[in-house]
């Protein structure tokens, strides 16, 4: 059986008396891709910080490649291999599309020089974005500033890559060109965790499908399974699987 990359044990994260993750357990072995579902509030985005640094547990631990990393900060979990895009851009707006880039390359990775500019175009050409490397990031559309978080995200040189939303807002036809790359980042070796409302991008991707609601973990495991199941469709969808 393939080693955990990612360990993630009976973690909590509050926020006064708001407990929006709880007990939650989850295992990803390197190399996977695992999909996220829940409804709106069920902590999904709360979880991929809790996994990247930017939010502190309450309780419980990550481990990364066995590593207890749950008291390392953001920094260090992403120069250990933690790559993170935003359900809500965050781009520097006064650098160029090739800066914000850079910033990933030499920030993330640790790379200086000829090596961490070459990383940066390498990020730019597979989130689909080098012909726009001279732009001013801050006048990019909003479509285009997705792609620009998922290549600052590549940019760092991730194992672990946590994406949140990035095909939402996208046409079917940018939707599927965004499939083709995150497969191929898969293929590659990058292990993915992906919260994504778009579903039909995540089922042509992912080897495992979790579904979050009110804070933990209802169902784990084959995507069309876990989709048919009445607990999913309840908490999910709304009402009963057919």
């Amino acid at each position: 059986m393939t080693a955990p990359l990612l360990e993630v044990d009976h973690l909590a994260v509050h926020f006064g008396e708001l407990r929006v993750l709880e007990d939650v357990e989850l295992t990803v072995p390197r190399g996977q891709a695992v999909g996220i579902v829940g409804p709106n509030g069920a902590g999904k985005s709360t979880l991929l910080s809790a996994i990247s640094g930017v939010e502190r547990a309450s309780a419980g631990s990550v481990r990364l490649a066995g590593r207890d990393v749950t008291r390392t900060s953001a920094a260090e979990r992403c120069r250990l291999g933690v790559g993170r895009s935003f359900q809500i851009p965050r781009p520097f707006g006064d650098l160029t599309v090739f800066e914000n880039a850079l910033v990933g390359a030499e920030r993330g990775a640790r790379l200086r020089g000829g090596p961490a500019r070459e990383q940066a175009l390498r990020a730019l050409e597979t989130a689909g974005l080098l012909h726009l490397a001279n732009k001013p990031a801050g006048s990019l559309p909003l479509l285009g500033r997705k792609r620009l978080e998922l290549a600052r995200a590549l940019a760092t040189g991730p194992d672990l890559l946590l994406l949140d939303e990035i095909a939402g807002g996208l046409t079917e036809a940018e939707a599927e060109e965004l499939v083709a790359t995150v497969l191929s980042l898969k293929e590659s070796g990058v292990t993915i965790l992906w919260i994504e409302h778009v579903v039909k991008a995540l089922v042509q991707v992912v080897d495992r499908l979790v579904c979050l609601a009110y804070g933990r973990i209802r169902v784990d495991g084959d995507p069309h399974e876990v989709l048919a199941s009445d607990e999913v469709a309840e908490v999910y969808l709304g009402g009963t699987a057919a």
